[in-house]
């Protein structure tokens, strides 16, 4: 019999949620749940439990309110309970991740108390380390396997946990988490609260894949490429995520355009000046594109604290002017050749105002690419949002006017 969602065989002992999983990880969450939407509660329940947990939230809020709540009440109580709390925490967050702690002891337990109630939990959960808890729930230690193995059946909790143990807290941003956990490596962090209640757990593996999407999707969105669209996503989807961001584009292309309608005279006395245009677009724009790409890498990995923003743009601006001036020395002197070889008897002045022009203008490109994704976070948007298409537009129209505005200038 075939699979009626991945045509693949469904094995006889196969759980039917089973063969759906791939195929919800691989959609966005709208996609994934109009896919799961068709099945029931209790298939649709199985399915997230064995996702992450905040695409698996993600996918809940997409889906209808009777068909959600029926899946809650499908899923066992723990993580019922955990989902509801977890949506009260902001997206990219640790919270949002975060698992039922089942494997919770307290200090007095015996080795044999808690080798017992382990086998009844490694039937229902995965279980990779045991956390003791005093009358009031904050963590007081943590037990491994190897600890219970080796020691004695009477032995107590208290006496071998350990008890310096790293925790996460839940309203921490993911990036953040992820430079904490970057030299530890464990399979599982306890979360606690601000008292050191345990709220939960996170595991290492969801906190990875959440961190490889977002920066993935980093890519995309300087581009106006919604983070929600994935290769399956259907073409009608696409062109709506798509589509008005190419709207945007070619509004602030007609900024571009009407620099060049300004100097029109300018560029019908100086033909010449066509030649170079794209040139200068170009090397400004690449430049910008630089400023943004370690703008944005900073941001996401927390190296651009704050205070630092002034600091960022002056070293950006110094390197537009560095670069510029090496790449306009270039462009100068072949606006210099062309010119001479057309016999042009401004050739002098045109090599200068080039290389004046694309100084200037990567000097500014390198303070935009810095500014539009710091801007774009001051008024709490996403800073990687259209990034690139407010950036072409101001070095496309920085570079054009200040090409044509100083040739109208110094060439009479």
């Amino acid at each position: 019999m075939q699979s009626e969602t991945s045509g693949t065989p469904a094995s006889p002992q196969e759980p039917p949620h089973k063969a759906l999983i791939p195929e919800v990880k691989a959609r966005s969450a709208p996609d994934a749940a109009v896919l799961i939407g068709e099945h029931p509660a209790p298939v649709i329940a199985a399915v997230l439990l064995e996702i992450n947990p905040g695409f698996a939230q993600d996918i809940l809020a997409e889906l209808p309110g009777g068909l959600a709540d029926a899946v809650m009440q499908a899923a066992s109580s723990e993580f019922a309970l955990q989902w509801q709390r977890n949506q009260t925490y902001a997206q990219a967050s640790v919270g949002r991740l975060m698992e039922p702690a089942y494997a919770v002891f307290h200090p007095a337990m015996t080795v044999a108390q808690t080798v017992d109630r382990l086998r009844a939990l490694l039937k229902v959960a995965f279980i990779t380390y045991g956390y003791v808890i005093d009358e009031n729930g904050s963590l007081c230690g943590l037990i491994t396997m190897r600890d219970l193995l080796f020691a004695d059946d009477d032995a107590r909790l208290e006496t071998l946990m350990h008890r310096d143990v790293f925790t996460l807290r839940p309203e921490t941003p993911l990036n953040e988490a992820m430079k904490q956990v970057l030299d530890r490596h464990y399979p599982v962090y306890p979360v606690c609260d601000a008292n050191g209640v345990l709220l939960g757990l996170v595991r290492g593996q969801a906190m990875f894949e959440e961190q490889a999407f977002e920066i993935t999707a980093q890519v995309g969105t300087t581009f106006g490429v919604e983070k929600e669209e994935r290769l399956v996503t259907p073409i009608g989807q696409s062109f709506k995520f798509r589509h008005p961001w190419l709207q945007l584009n070619l509004l602030t292309a007609f900024a571009a355009g009407a620099v060049v309608a300004l100097f029109q005279d300018t560029v019908d006395r100086l033909v010449i000046l066509a030649l170079f245009l794209p040139i200068l677009a170009g090397q400004s724009g690449n430049t910008g594109c630089q400023a943004l790409a370690v703008t944005l890498r900073g941001m996401t990995l927390g190296e651009l604290k704050a205070g630092k923003e002034r600091s960022l743009v002056t070293k950006e601006a110094w390197l537009g002017f560095y670069n510029g001036s090496l790449t306009g020395l270039v462009a100068g002197l072949g606006m210099l050749l062309v010119a001479v070889y057309q016999g042009s008897p401004n050739a002098m002045l045109l090599g200068l105002v080039v290389w004046i022009a694309l100084v200037g203008a990567c000097v500014i490109s390198g303070v935009c690419g810095a500014m539009i994704p710091l801007t774009l976070k001051r008024f709490g948007l996403d800073p990687a949002t259209a990034s690139s298409i407010f950036l072409t537009t101001a070095t496309d129209v920085v570079s054009m006017g200040m090409l044509l505005g100083l040739a109208t200038l110094l060439i009479r």
